[in-house]
């Protein structure tokens, strides 16, 4: 165990913080001590002196509202803060150098080869993925650092198991666009302890985003970018004021310009929704853009109305498209909101995947992913993801063809889009919920959970890229669906013995091979999805219990 007294970073940025330390629990790997210096435990140190208890409240803030939505109290937009809403004459910061075009960026884990795919990619950016495509085992955690480090300074290679190596060859690469950890997630192989000498797991978002920061922010901004960050799970303009407050003091810290960093927040939860003007205002120094992360929003709307009758029952996953009313209404919002501002309105990820052994597999993928963005380009998005690089021409050629040389659309004012409340939480879609969905959520959702317990963080299924968000949309509706008393459509009744006996099935029914986790995966869906009660989130469970090192 290593141990890291507080010190000041600075005259300028000290506060006492006593007796406060950051402890290493992790066992150390090949060179994992390049990114746990000293010097950077000591900011991790400061960070968590600072800013641990005002997380906390912030969380706490969340299970109230949840628990108010669950009893019948709808969200709306906030009467407190309707003055920030109607001033008109308020524009956030927006593109930092190298995010001025971003029309096609590339989603993917951290790890060694990933990196080097994503860098030679081709795409404007990479959302360098230290959260949902991540499983958060310590050896991902501090190697996709290590990528990071290597990769911004131009020095990342990696040889397969199989001898096979990979290197940047890319001219130019992707400007590269962080996210850490949500505010709900821990990191258990490091240890605070406060000046009281209280201790408890640190906080992962601080953990990836402090790292990250530490050892990159000099390097980017003496390149020609910055420090960029996508900020996940944000719930209130609270929430994204403590981000605010946090890059302010990092800026501070590590003696750069009020204003270097630059986020841009994921819009995936249904009160965040509510607040989108509220967000980009708290952190207009410091806010290029929004993003309408699809997947954990059809998430969120399941987990807030869970309980709250079967009027709020979504059908399958498969059903739950972007031209339903609620998806359709967020997004409108969502570039309306942006480009009313001044900020970069992003798009959100089909999860359709091209298979080069399958022409008529990616063909499928292409025309998919080809409708999905071009409706994105021509309702106002500056932006949009991908998960495979085959898709970035498709993508970007429907970008290319509303923007021309153009690098976005802010310019395009959506005065045309009057959201209210009603229409974002009108989730009537009018279709069946059917065996054929049942049986992939609980396929769907154990192979995910059984990949990721190895380490395994974006999995390709069926075609398809799934992540933490999408196992979440199975396990959820799975709970959602036996609590409701719903039938599928060929009439069988929901029930919690039903669907385990489906779980049984689905494991027996897998070509098994050693070192697989299905048996731990099928445990850990029933847990979360059968049981009385309903995790926050999967991955809490799933992380304390199997990713972490004795």
């Amino acid at each position: 165990m290593t141990t890291m007294q507080a010190a000041p970073l600075s005259s300028q940025t000290a506060i006492s913080s006593g007796t406060a330390r950051i402890e290493v629990l992790g066992r150390p790997f090949d060179r994992s001590d390049e990114i746990l210096t000293p010097d950077a435990l000591q900011f991790l140190t400061e960070l968590h002196h600072r800013f641990a208890s005002s997380r906390h409240e912030r969380l706490a803030e969340r299970q109230r509202r949840r628990y108010e939505i669950g009893n019948g109290r709808d969200p709306k937009f906030r009467e407190d803060t309707r003055a920030i809403r109607e001033d008109d004459s308020w524009r956030v910061a927006g593109a930092g150098p190298g995010l001025e075009d971003r029309r096609v960026e590339i989603t993917g884990p951290t790890d060694p080869k990933m990196t080097v795919n994503a860098m030679n990619s081709g795409a404007q950016v990479w959302l360098a993925d230290q959260e949902d495509a991540t499983s958060p085992t310590w050896r991902n955690v501090i190697g996709g650092q290590l990528s990071l480090f290597d990769a911004i300074r131009g020095r990342l290679e990696y040889t397969s198991p199989e001898g096979k190596q990979y290197r940047v060859t890319a001219e130019r690469t992707p400007t590269i666009v962080m996210r850490p950890r949500g505010w709900h997630l821990v990191e258990k192989h490091l240890r605070f302890v406060d000046a009281q000498g209280r201790a408890g797991a640190a906080s992962g978002s601080l953990v990836d985003f402090g790292l990250y920061a530490f050892h990159n922010a000099e390097e980017l901004v003496a390149r020609g970018r910055g420090p960029y960050f996508y900020i996940a799970k944000i719930e209130s303009s609270e929430e994204a004021k403590l981000w605010d407050d946090i890059f302010t003091y990092t800026e501070q810290a590590l003696g750069l310009a009020h204003g270097t960093i630059r986020a841009t927040v994921l819009i995936e939860t249904l009160p965040a929704a509510f607040e989108m003007e509220e967000i980009l205002y708290v952190m207009r120094d410091h806010i290029a853009g929004l993003n309408a992360g699809r997947w954990d929003y059809i998430f969120s709307i399941i987990k807030n109305y869970r309980g709250r009758g079967a009027r709020f029952v979504l059908p399958d996953r498969s059903e739950v498209t972007m031209t339903v009313p609620f998806m359709r209404a967020y997004t409108e919002l969502l570039v309306k909101t942006c480009h009313k501002r001044g900020a970069h309105a992003i798009g959100g990820m089909s999860a359709f995947i091209p298979n080069r052994r399958d022409p008529e597999v990616t063909a499928r993928a292409e025309e998919k992913v080809r409708a999905d963005k071009h409706r994105e380009a021509n309702d106002g998005f500056d932006g949009t993801w991908v998960a495979h690089p085959d898709l970035i021409p498709v993508a970007r050629a429907e970008f290319d063809a509303v923007l021309g040389r153009r690098p976005n659309q802010v310019d395009r004012q959506r005065d045309d889009v009057d959201v209210t409340a009603a229409q974002l939480l009108d989730v009537r879609i009018g279709r069946d919920i059917t065996e054929a969905g049942v049986r992939d959520n609980v396929s769907v959702g154990i192979r995910y959970i059984e990949a990721w317990l190895r380490g395994l963080g974006a999995v390709a299924l069926d075609n398809l890229m799934e992540d933490a968000a999408t196992a979440e949309i199975s396990r959820s509706q799975i709970w959602q669906w036996i609590h409701q008393d719903q039938s599928t459509a060929e009439g069988t009744p929901i029930t919690r013995e039903w669907v385990a006996a489906l779980v049984r099935e689905t494991v027996d029914g897998f070509a098994r091979f050693e070192g697989d986790r299905f048996d731990d995966a099928a445990e850990l869906f029933a847990d979360v999805a059968l049981g009385d009660d309903f995790p926050t989130f999967l991955t809490v469970p799933a992380y304390s219990r199997y990713l972490v090192d004795a």
